[in-house]
């Protein structure tokens, strides 16, 4: 699944080329892509007909758009292959094309493609999330991410500390910081020359917010540079894939010399996917917490 960067990247595209432009018809060709929106295709496509696009936001991985005059929101769920892509009504439409919204203003259309469907798109009602802000149910319970405002590191720091998992579980814990997936998780603590495995319990508060700042910094480097992108499954709105994956100093790279200290970075199997460490830099801890 996309992490913050891209899908930050995502979003900007769309508050280009999208917002407060009439739609003009919805085209669903595969209804697995809308099986989130539980009143199904019709319900959908008369919900947004004749309607636009407010706003395009995002919490921590998750991409919504509020939709004018209403309390619900247009939900983009990327998965592993979804894309958001504003093209000419010329472009061929490609296999994986399975919702097309075009608009009154004519060109460039929205078109939704997702080549394994594990992504969708769903209307939403917008509800309170505790804090004040509205945001679609199914994100409500999400956590703020580092970028956010109002994203609360005090909190951040004792809440992390009161676990008793280890750190990267922690990192990808999306309802205690959200936004960091795997590929930043790694390469966060590779910054930090922190193993995955080291015990929340056992971390001072400075080393919290040093970790913390590893995370935006890496995320911030990704977003310059468009994102990672290891396939073509990751791409702006404009279909161009992101760079960052040329920046990265561990993940992906086993086998390969640490550009910190030479060492060859190691994979190991975590979480039913993969951890990249150099396993100098990042010594596994004497307690470690699986």
């Amino acid at each position: 699944m996309p992490e913050l960067p891209e899908v930050e990247v995502v979003r900007r595209g769309l508050a280009r080329w999208v917002l407060n432009r009439p739609i003009n018809g919805v085209d669903v060709y595969h209804e697995r892509a809308l099986r989130r929106h539980v009143l199904g295709p019709n319900d959908f496509v008369l919900r947004l007909n004749g309607r636009s696009l407010d706003d395009a936001r995002r919490r921590g991985k998750y991409l919504w758009l509020p939709i004018s005059d209403d309390e619900h929101a247009l939900v983009a769920h990327l998965g592993m292959s979804g894309q958001l892509l504003v093209q000419q009504g010329e472009i061929d439409d490609g296999p994986h094309l399975r919702v097309r919204i075009r608009f009154r203003d004519s060109d460039p259309e929205l078109r939704f493609v997702d080549q394994r469907t594990f992504g969708g798109l769903a209307v939403e009602p917008l509800v309170a999330d505790g804090s004040g802000d509205r945001m679609p149910a199914s994100i409500a319970h999400i956590a703020r991410d580092p970028f956010d405002a109002e994203f609360d590191q005090d909190k951040f720091v004792r809440l992390l500390r009161r676990r008793r998992t280890g750190i990267k579980r922690a990192l990808l814990d999306q309802t205690l910081v959200s936004g960091v997936g795997n590929i930043y998780a790694d390469e966060a603590l590779w910054r930090a020359r922190m193993h995955y495995a080291k015990a929340t319990d056992s971390m001072s508060r400075s080393a919290v917010l040093t970790l913390l700042g590893h995370a935006r910094d890496v995320m911030t480097d990704a977003l310059a540079q468009g994102g990672t992108s290891f396939d073509s499954l990751y791409v702006d709105v404009n279909g161009r894939s992101g760079y960052f994956e040329r920046g990265l100093n561990v993940y992906g790279r086993r086998g390969q010399p640490c550009p910190r200290c030479g060492s060859l970075i190691v994979r190991d199997a975590f979480m039913n996917r993969s951890s990249y460490r150099c396993p100098r830099c990042q010594r596994t801890p004497r307690s470690p917490r699986w």
